[in-house]
């Protein structure tokens, strides 16, 4: 049976809630367990104290507390954030969060002074605030961890500048390409993914604190202040906004979303030259496992999970969004739910960055076989082409082609086996210089409009991204 409550509806035990003053009973043990986000909210534990310093600094410059009360905050906070990042603070069960965690710490450890600190304040501009300044962080080392990653990309193609390989459509051979123009067109994804990222940045860089719980507040705060302490170029200009939305965590979810999809289109195209059907490259033994019952089996394992996680991207943004799309303004406890998605997101996209571009430097490729793959009929829309110099209609020389090959393959024949003669036989527009059309290498350092494949583009592209 619950206790009651004393005069002044102050709970009895130990269990004392920093909203308590309204409520008569202590909180069910189960609805505790429920409710606390403390397991996953504690790592902003940095974030939420620095935010704190910031905000008892601007309360003691507009003398809403004293200078002596905010310096003893201060002091505190930096005690607790050490105890925190030495491992020895002692987070209690009753603690809902970390927000509240805090704030009891250093209650319990300055006394009175402890429970000015929220003056002006809501949890709700609070979590708010804590959840710009750690994604403004993260995004900064996701940032990092593309630009080597586009480094590897470019450090691929200048080293396999000659490389040649099958271009793809419906995953059957289309044309030849230069492995070092594939590797490029990661670089070009990557590049706009990093685009996405920093636009997020910028987009949340704007401080929410001093919009209180949904309206603002009638105390004198000074809300540039604590923006230039915190480094926010702009404060929200709108209070129930500001609590309220979560668009800024949606678009990096979007953007871990979108890159990964990039990342899982590079590592499928490596599984599959990883089988011994494709058998163009090798991946180290170092970033592949084995089989426990097939003694013979060496599994792309790193790039089929990079792959699969993938899906974890798509779901934490879609599970957001999900939660988002019927909230009524303004803060609504379901916002809980916001970190996990973020924090899994954050926590797989470094993952990713950490360990692809090392696998992609270690990849051996076997440029012979690549070479081989790329000829066949791969030079067929070079040969419809030079037929459409020779003023025949596209149209036209592409049916030509088209009969050209299939005659090839009923005989058994590649189109380095024809004659001159015989490829009368399908075009009067055919002369010696045709010959030439079949020629792999030339047919790829033709591609010279800028975009295109040929060696010279390719380095122009590489100097353009180099900046030299």
């Amino acid at each position: 049976m619950r206790k009651k409550a004393e005069a002044g509806n102050v709970p009895l035990g130990k269990s004392r809630k920093a909203w308590a003053g309204r409520f008569q009973e202590e909180t069910d043990p189960l609805v505790e367990a429920f409710t606390t986000s403390l397991p996953v909210d504690r790592r902003l534990y940095r974030c939420d104290i620095r935010g704190s310093i910031a905000h008892a600094r601007m309360l003691a410059r507009r003398r809403i507390i004293s200078r002596q009360a905010a310096a003893a905050i201060e002091k505190g906070l930096l005690a607790i954030r050490d105890e925190i990042d030495r491992g020895v603070f002692a987070f209690r069960p009753e603690d809902e969060d970390i927000h509240m965690a805090v704030e009891r710490a250093l209650t319990e450890r300055i006394g009175p002074a402890g429970g000015k600190l929220h003056t002006g304040r809501s949890r709700n501009d609070q979590v708010a605030l804590d959840v710009r300044l750690y994604l403004r962080d993260e995004i900064d080392g996701v940032l990092k961890g593309l630009q080597v990653f586009k480094r590897v990309l470019v450090s691929i193609a200048k080293k396999e500048i000659g490389t040649m390989i099958p271009g793809y459509t419906h995953l059957q051979r289309a044309q030849p390409v230069l492995l070092s123009h594939y590797f490029l067109a990661f670089w070009e994804m990557l590049d706009r993914d990093e685009s996405r990222f920093r636009d997020c940045r910028k987009r949340l860089n704007v401080m929410p604190l001093g919009s209180a719980a949904l309206a603002g507040t009638s105390l004198p705060l000074d809300r540039a202040y604590a923006a230039r302490l915190l480094k926010f170029p702009e404060i929200s200009a709108n209070s129930m906004d500001a609590v309220s939305d979560r668009d800024f965590l949606l678009e990096f979810l979007f953007a871990a979303a979108l890159a990964g999809m990039h990342w899982s289109r590079l590592c499928e195209d490596l599984i599959l030259w990883s089988t011994q059907e494709f058998g163009f490259v090798e991946i180290p033994d170092a970033f592949a496992t084995g089989s426990s019952l097939m003694p013979q089996k060496k599994n792309p394992d790193v790039a089929e999970l990079v792959r699969g996680k993938t899906g974890r991207f798509y779901g934490n943004l879609m599970a957001m969004l999900t939660v988002m799309k019927g909230l009524p303004l303004t803060y609504n406890r379901d916002l809980q739910e916001d970190k996990e998605s973020l924090f899994d997101s954050v926590d797989t996209v470094k993952a990713c960055l950490a360990i692809l571009p090392r696998m992609l430097k270690s990849l051996k490729f076997d440029r012979a076989r690549m070479r081989r793959a790329a000829g066949g009929f791969s030079t067929a829309t070079e040969v419809a082409d030079y037929l459409v110099k020779k003023g025949v209609p596209f149209r036209e020389a592409h049916g030509i082609v088209g009969r050209l090959v299939g005659s090839c393959l009923r005989n058994g024949k590649t189109f380095e086996d024809l004659t001159l003669p015989e490829l009368k036989e399908f075009s009067p527009a055919f002369d010696r210089e045709a010959l030439g059309c079949f020629d792999v290498a030339r047919a790829v350092n033709r591609k010279t409009l800028y975009g295109g494949t040929a060696e010279d583009a390719v380095r122009r592209r590489i100097r353009e991204i180099e900046g030299t």
